[in-house]
C-alpha cells in the first residue's frame, strides 16, 4: 500500500521540478545587456532571445585607479636584474631616435595619403575607367588608410612622449 505522505512529496517535487521552465520569460537582448522586461526592451529597441536558455555569469570589478597606491608608477620585481643608469639612457635615447624615424615615414606616409585622397576626389585610375564601384572602393580604402595613419601618428606621438626626456 502507498502512503498518502509519499505521493503527495512525489507530486510536489515534480511541480518543483517543471516551475523553473514555466517561470522563464522571454528574453530580450540589448547590446551587451540581457533583459526580462518587456517593456523597456521595446522602448530601448532590443531584440527577442529565441532558443535556448542564457546563463549570464556576473565579472569581477575592477580594482580603483588610486587605490594601488603605486601612483601609476611601475616596478620592478625585486630579483630583476638592475641596469646601469647610463646603460638606460643609452636604450632610451636608440627608443627616442627608432620612433622619432617612425614618425617621420608615418607623417611623410600621410601627406601622401591626403594628397591621394585629394578631399574624397581622388583622380581616376585608367582601370577605373567605366567601372564606379571600382573607383568608390579605392576612395573607401584611401580614406581608411588615412584615418589607420592619423591613428599610427598618435600612436607614435604618445610612446615618445612616455619615454624620459633626453637630458
Amino acid at each position: 500500500m502507498t502512503h498518502p505522505f509519499l505521493v503527495s512529496l512525489v507530486a510536489a517535487a515534480a511541480v518543483l521540478a517543471a516551475l523553473p521552465a514555466v517561470a522563464q520569460d522571454r528574453i530580450y537582448r540589448c547590446g551587451n545587456e540581457y533583459t526580462n522586461n518587456a517593456a523597456s526592451a521595446k522602448q530601448r529597441g532590443c531584440k527577442l532571445v529565441d532558443g535556448g536558455n542564457i546563463t549570464i555569469i556576473q565579472g569581477t570589478r575592477p580594482a580603483p585607479a588610486g587605490g594601488g597606491g603605486g601612483g601609476g608608477v611601475v616596478t620592478a620585481p625585486p630579483n630583476a636584474p638592475r641596469v646601469d643608469v647610463s646603460e638606460q639612457r643609452a636604450r632610451d635615447s636608440d627608443a627616442r631616435a627608432i620612433l622619432e624615424g617612425e614618425l617621420r615615414r608615418a607623417e611623410a606616409r600621410q601627406m601622401d595619403l591626403v594628397r591621394q585622397y585629394n578631399n574624397g576626389q581622388p583622380a581616376r585610375l585608367p582601370s577605373e575607367a567605366g567601372d564606379e564601384a571600382r573607383y568608390r572602393e579605392r576612395v573607401a580604402d584611401l580614406k581608411a588608410s588615412v584615418a589607420r595613419n592619423e591613428a599610427d601618428i598618435a600612436g607614435i606621438k604618445r610612446e615618445i612622449a612616455r619615454l624620459p626626456s633626453s637630458r
